[in-house]
């Protein structure tokens, strides 16, 4: 596991008071299918501004985030067989492989519904090892993105369970293109399952300061949001 991981559970809300240390929580993100070169551009001049933990960007457009960052603080993410998961496994390890070679050093890996759903635990256990050995070759960390919204309880917790047996950093509600997004009960559902072990980050639908807050105080420790500047603001970012 990278020694940068995050690996503590949520942290009270009120210690986020300071917009500074709600920063530190947030993965700006830009996943719209018709995100141009500018948009991205205005992502990353965003990011740094602000100093986000990381931008998460389409897979097309990691060298030009990893160019525009450097000299920051702020990281690159990617995503990984996005947004239904249903690609090949080789096509996810070849999609990993890239990511790594263009720069991103966080990976976000959707997992494979349909086969946890008809009960293959080996190919979606196999398929998480895997994309995690190479994240972590390259010093890079994987979140393991579920799908809360089309999963049962008890395939929420199985997966929670198999990302820990894997090796993988971080276990993530949803992609933002399900038909719901994150929610508190899920981030403490997610959180009694990994313990200390993995990260939680919630995303999906969080567009306020309020929402972030209960998302930290239900345990997690990495905020997705494409709203993250009016998030900021609201806590007195200029």
């Amino acid at each position: 596991m990278p020694v940068d991981t995050v690996v503590l559970p949520g942290v009270p809300a009120t210690a986020l008071s300071d917009w500074r240390s709600a920063a530190q929580l947030i993965d700006h993100t830009l996943l719209k299918p018709e995100a141009t070169r500018a948009d991205v551009l205005a992502l990353c001049a965003d990011a740094a501004k602000y100093e986000v933990h990381s931008v998460v960007v389409h897979p097309s457009c990691v060298t030009l985030a990893v160019a525009h960052l450097h000299g920051t603080t702020v990281k690159v993410a990617t995503v990984i067989g996005f947004p239904l998961g249903a690609n090949l496994t080789v096509t996810k390890l070849a999609e990993a492989e890239a990511a790594l070679h263009s720069g991103a050093r966080e990976l976000e890996m959707v997992i494979n519904i349909g086969a946890l759903k008809s009960g293959d635990r080996v190919l979606v256990r196999s398929e998480m090892h895997s994309v995690a050995e190479i994240a972590h070759s390259g010093n890079a960390l994987l979140k393991v993105i579920l799908e809360n919204a089309l999963l049962t309880q008890e395939e929420k917790i199985l997966t929670c369970a198999l990302a820990m047996d894997a090796g993988a950093d971080f276990v993530k509600t949803s992609t933002g293109f399900a038909a719901s997004g994150a929610s508190a009960a899920d981030v403490a559902l997610m959180r009694g399952v990994v313990g200390h072990v993995l990260g939680v980050k919630a995303a999906g639908g969080i567009h306020t300061a309020a929402q972030m807050f209960a998302m930290v105080d239900a345990g997690a420790n990495r905020i997705g949001t494409s709203a993250g500047v009016s998030i900021l603001r609201e806590l007195g970012a200029p």
